[in-house]
C-alpha cells in the first residue's frame, strides 16, 4: 500500500502562489497516475488536477486551468501542484491521490494540507 504525505500548504493573500508537494513511499510510484483533489468547508471533495505515470498527460478542472500546474519527479517519488494567481475560492484542504488510468481515484489518499487564501 502506497503512503502519501502532502506538504506546502499555508496562508497566502489573493494573487499569491503556493507549491504543494506529495511524497509517496514505495518503488512503484512511477507506474501510478497521480492527482490532486480539494475539499472546501461544507462542500464535497472535487478533482483539481491529474497527471499520467510518465507526466506526458495532464488534466485540470476548469476552475484551476491556466493557474495551477501539476508535475511529477519519479526519481524523487514526488508529485507537485504549483498554484498561481490564487483566489479566496481556492481555500480548501488539498489531498494527493493515486489515480487509475482513467484519472479516477483508487482509494489511496494523503492526509491533506490546508490552503487558505485571504482577500
Amino acid at each position: 500500500q502506497v503512503q502519501l504525505v502532502e506538504s506546502g500548504g499555508g496562508l497566502v493573500q489573493a494573487g499569491g502562489s503556493l507549491r504543494l508537494s506529495c511524497a509517496a513511499s514505495g518503488r512503484t510510484f512511477s507506474t501510478y497516475a497521480m492527482g490532486w483533489f480539494r475539499q472546501a468547508p461544507g462542500k464535497e471533495r472535487e478533482f483539481a488536477a491529474g497527471i499520467s505515470w510518465s507526466g506526458g498527460y495532464t488534466k485540470y478542472a476548469d476552475s484551476v486551468k491556466g493557474r495551477f500546474t501539476i508535475s511529477r519527479d519519479n526519481a524523487k517519488n514526488t508529485v507537485y501542484l504549483q498554484m498561481n494567481s490564487l483566489k479566496p475560492e481556492d481555500t480548501a484542504v488539498y489531498y494527493c491521490a493515486v489515480l487509475n488510468m482513467y484519472l479516477a481515484p483508487t482509494g489511496a489518499w494523503g492526509q491533506g494540507t490546508q490552503v487558505t487564501v485571504s482577500s
